[in-house]
């Protein structure tokens, strides 16, 4: 245990004297703060002096009088230039509109012509629709001989007929038998024409005789 300090032991140090706490009285502190509110307003607008300087006013750069005196002058020579055209253009048209329109002969009549007579129609020339060389009723001859004895040589068709070189009405009822059997259709009937000729020659030769 610790032992207990002896109280009739003198203390080796300095003395301690008690303080004396000072305590402003409420009319005191009053006065300290009007001091203090004087004092102030001197003290800060002699510090914010410097930041409430007035700047100076900015003014926009101006144009050499140089270049400005160049542009006037560009302008008044485009103006004047451009007059100019204008006063040449002008003339030009009120001459063409004044000026008269070319002189154009008058036509002139053109001779009268003598007309010319009509062609005269060519002679038509009457063709046979059974083709050349077709015999009918009423014709005579060599080539009707021919067609007899070829018409014999067909079984019933000139039965008893006669070679006298005369189409008459017997012969025209053998060729329109003939045509109505082996279906020749190109010829009138009872008209012995190309078609009805070729039929029968390829049917019958006279090399025998």
């Amino acid at each position: 245990m610790p032992t207990p300090t002896d109280p009739e032991r003198p203390h080796s140090g300095p003395v301690l004297e008690p303080v004396r706490v000072l305590r402003l009285r409420r009319f005191d502190a009053l006065a300290e703060l009007m001091r203090e509110m004087e004092t102030a307003p001197a003290q800060t607008a002699h510090t914010d002096e410097p930041q409430t300087q007035e700047l100076p006013p900015v003014r926009p750069p101006r144009t050499p009088s140089g270049l400005r005196r160049a542009a006037v002058a560009t302008a008044l020579a485009a103006a004047a230039l451009l007059g100019f055209g204008c006063s040449l253009l002008l003339p030009g048209r009120q001459e063409a509109a004044a000026a008269p329109p070319p002189h154009r002969p008058a036509p002139t009549a053109s001779p009268a012509t003598t007309p010319t007579p009509p062609a005269s129609p060519a002679p038509t020339v009457t063709t046979d629709p059974d083709g050349p060389g077709t015999l009918r009723q009423g014709d005579t001859g060599p080539e009707v001989t021919e067609l007899q004895k070829r018409l014999l040589r067909v079984p019933d068709v000139y039965r008893d007929g006669s070679t006298s070189g005369t189409y008459d009405a017997g012969l025209t009822a053998a060729v329109a038998r003939f045509q109505l059997w082996y279906g020749i259709s190109g010829d009138e009937t009872g008209v012995y024409g190309n078609d009805t000729r070729r039929a029968l020659e390829s049917r019958t030769s006279l090399g025998d005789d």
